[in-house]
């Protein structure tokens, strides 16, 4: 009896093994804890660097500044294209607000705050680059600030490059400004803090039909090729979609939410 038992019971554990191993596998429930875990720890480490490096060299720029050119001095550099201007700036960017410096200053803080309080979300290598931008800008400028002379909170920023019909700026400045330029372009394109992209409407999606058949149905193509699906959902959502089902899956919830996830 315990010979027959042990033969018949190899069989179901073997089979059990076999059936539980590749599922335990395909879900991912291991992989799943941890790519997520892992972009987001590898978009925080672009985040925080890309800051550090605008803070760093903003900071390096001005004291160099400082300790070489007078106050009004002009040193061309490229000609009249590109000059050294020391000036110290009381306002916001541009010079404007130049009475309004503890304003300036309590504005700045709320935007850094507000700058790390979206930066827990982050999913994105683009918005980790930008919002990088955005934060190493904002403190380069809010140091001066809160540092710098006549006072604390109300010092005045430290500006020395000037170009032809543009107000003197500096590093800071230009982050920011190249910050700003790439949020706009990733809002206009879609492309959110968590990583995915709200594309209006599920037809939309980016690569909803690459590698399709030019007859193939839209909704085929879309949950076929849609970021992110779950093994094994391949085919059962390609029949459900040639049936006809309004339930099928990655369809319905590209048209409704009209968001894709992506590595982006």
């Amino acid at each position: 009896m315990r010979i027959l038992q042990a033969t018949r019971g190899t069989p179901l554990n073997s089979e059990d093994t076999t059936t539980q191993g590749p599922g335990a596998q395909a879900p991912g429930p291991h992989s799943a804890g941890t790519g997520p875990r892992s972009k987001r720890r590898r978009c925080l480490g672009v985040f925080g660097v890309t800051a550090a490096v605008a803070l760093a060299l903003d900071f390096t720029s001005k004291e160099i500044v400082l300790a070489n050119v007078e106050p009004g001095e002009r040193i061309p550099v490229l000609g009249e294209i590109l000059q050294l201007t020391l000036t110290f700036n009381s306002g916001a960017a541009f010079s404007i607000g130049t009475g309004f410096t503890l304003v300036l200053t309590l504005i700045a803080i709320g935007v850094v705050i507000a700058i790390l309080r979206y930066a827990r979300n982050l999913r994105s290598l683009p918005w980790a680059l930008t919002l990088g931008l955005l934060l190493g800008g904002a403190v380069g400028n809010l140091v001066d600030r809160i540092f710098r002379p006549p006072s604390p909170f109300q010092g005045h920023v430290v500006d020395w490059i000037e170009l032809p019909k543009w107000p003197v700026f500096n590093l800071a400045d230009s982050a920011i400004v190249c910050g700003g330029v790439l949020a706009v372009f990733l809002a206009w394109r879609g492309y959110q803090l968590d990583g995915t992209r709200d594309t209006g409407d599920g037809d939309g999606a980016p690569g909803a039909g690459d590698g399709a058949a030019a007859g193939d149905d839209a909704g085929r193509a879309a949950g076929e090729a849609a970021p992110g699906r779950a093994p094994g959902e391949g085919p059962g959502a390609s029949r459900t979609d040639e049936a006809g089902a309004d339930g099928a899956p990655g369809r319905g919830a590209s048209r409704a939410e009209g968001k894709t996830s992506g590595e982006f």
